[in-house]
């Protein structure tokens, strides 16, 4: 199953300054950015994997896997993910495309901050919550690492 990252990126613009009300909000609880690239990622592959502990979904705010909106859960999944819905691999960030992930580490050891890459020419662009952004220049963020997931497909 591919994963469509015009949908991906269509839904991060639409959302990218405000909520959709299907999802609760965890701006005031730590954060909203990697709940909020887990639903642009849905958006892309429209698949949740409901393994017990170790999966990625949503159904409602008490009622979802750690990795909806953890960023180091996130990457684990995605990076380690065998069964249904998204999978992709850690790359270099010259190889950034649209849908892709970008986590950052402010204090170069924890990766506290999901993003979602939006353009890659001439530069990255990407969108995110918590610090609502759309069309943000990579550039601008003042960070000490920075990983790119690269999303490499969905399966069914």
């Amino acid at each position: 199953m591919a994963y469509d990252r015009n949908k991906a990126t269509a839904y991060a613009h639409k959302w990218a300054m405000s909520r959709n009300e299907n999802y609760y909000d965890f701006s005031r609880i730590g954060g909203d950015c990697t709940n909020f690239i887990s639903q642009c990622l849905y958006a892309g592959c429209g698949v949740m994997n409901y393994t017990r502990d170790t999966g990625w979904y949503y159904n409602a705010v008490n009622s979802r896997s750690p990795s909806w909106a953890g960023v180091e859960f996130l990457y684990n999944f995605l990076t380690e993910n065998k069964g249904g819905g998204p999978y992709g691999s850690e790359q270099p960030l010259r190889k950034a495309e649209l849908g892709d992930i970008i986590q950052l580490s402010f204090d170069g050891k924890v990766f506290r901050h999901s993003l979602l890459v939006v353009e890659t020419t001439p530069q990255i662009l990407i969108s995110t919550h918590s610090y609502d952004n759309d069309n943000r220049a990579l550039k601008t963020y003042i960070y000490q690492k920075a990983r790119l997931i690269h999303i490499d497909g969905s399966r069914g």
